[in-house]
């Protein structure tokens, strides 16, 4: 009976030192938000196994979080470390240079440079030879916390997503549980260096898609399964309005395909999340567990889906037992689908599906 009582009292005595640590030092101020509708993977999203073959390529290192298309036909993406890699057809992969950061998306220029959110360094570009230069990693004196993804526009100007400005790239479970919801829509004109805030108050930042002739710009709101769209000419010019909502997961990058449609990378399902939006105390105890256990938590998925220009989805790509998982980007280079992952030491590939 008393080693009962001394296990209880062990267990009590965790449970309250635990609830003093998320008092005292968590470093959320939880915000209570409504989920929105989940549907969860039916209709249009219901499970299947197109993803299941899918070819690897490894590479040196984790997280291959996008992939660009480089004009010399090759391929390019950057690793945790830092590194920025390439390959070509014959299936090497080389070391291109290294951001001493945390490359996330990118996207060449017209002169063949490779543009590259860094969520350490800011908007920074590379030059054909991998010289390093940093466009932008202040707004107004602010560094920029969490530069996410990337697209360029025909006249120069760069769309890029500041994601959080509460937290950086490796405290990126905290921005989803406090929940203050401070992601942003940028541009950057080289030209000029001006720099432009053009949507704020995103549940994390997520993707940047310019749609065609730039008639609009898209960018995911990670947290809320939802996609905005920005108009940037015609007689909408100016206007913001959704363009795709209620999706089961949580979107990540996105890119066009310049054959109409949008390829929208969905590394979890947002269901867990959705359970803690209205539960902020919860959410600050889960704030001082180790990294580890926050990770486990997650409802990773094996999920790609691509939507026309009306926002209708017409690809569902997915595979169940998860053999390449938290796909964070789906890049259409020619007739190839090019994966990456925030969690594989490898890139993937498959056929480019077909969206008529």
């Amino acid at each position: 009976m008393n080693a009962v009582k001394s296990v209880f009292l062990l267990f009590a005595g965790a449970i309250l030192i635990w609830i003093g640590m998320a008092v005292t030092s968590s470093p959320i101020a939880p915000q209570a938000w409504v989920a929105p509708p989940n549907p969860g993977l039916t209709g249009d999203f219901a499970s299947n196994q197109r993803l299941a073959d899918v070819l690897q390529l490894g590479v040196p290192g984790i997280g291959p979080e996008d992939v660009a298309c480089g004009p010399d036909g090759r391929f390019y993406s950057g690793l945790v470390d830092g590194q920025v890699v390439r390959w070509g057809s014959d299936g090497v992969v080389e070391p291109f240079a290294n951001t001493q950061g945390r490359p996330l998306g990118m996207v060449f220029d017209s002169a063949g440079r490779l543009v590259i959110a860094d969520a350490v360094r800011g908007l920074i570009r590379l030059s054909q030879s991998g010289e390093i230069t940093v466009l932008a990693d202040t707004h107004l004196g602010v560094p920029l916390a969490f530069v996410d993804d990337v697209d360029i526009a025909t006249d120069g100007t760069i769309w890029f997503s500041d994601a959080s400005m509460r937290f950086g790239f490796d405290k990126t479970l905290l921005d989803f549980f406090e929940g203050s919801m401070t992601g942003r829509l940028m541009s950057y004109k080289p030209e000029t260096g001006q720099l432009r805030v053009h949507m704020d108050g995103l549940f994390f930042a997520n993707g940047v898609a310019l749609g065609p002739d730039d008639e609009f710009v898209l960018i995911n709101e990670t947290g809320l399964g939802r996609v905005h769209r920005l108009w940037l000419k015609g007689d909408k010019l100016g206007q913001r309005d959704i363009f795709v909502e209620h999706l089961p997961g949580t979107p990540d990058n996105i890119n066009f395909d310049d054959r109409g449609a949008f390829w929208i990378a969905l590394p979890s399902l947002r269901d867990s999340l959705d359970s803690l939006s209205d539960k902020p105390f919860v959410r600050k105890l889960m704030s001082v567990l180790p990294e580890s256990a926050l990770d486990a938590a997650a409802n990773v998925a094996s999920f790609v889906i691509a939507v026309n220009l009306d926002g209708e989805v017409i690809v569902n790509l997915q595979d169940p037992e998860l053999g390449y998982n938290y796909i964070t980007s789906a890049t259409p280079c020619g007739d190839t689908l090019w994966l990456g992952s925030l969690h594989m030491p490898s890139v993937a590939k498959l056929p480019l599906p077909s969206t008529n």
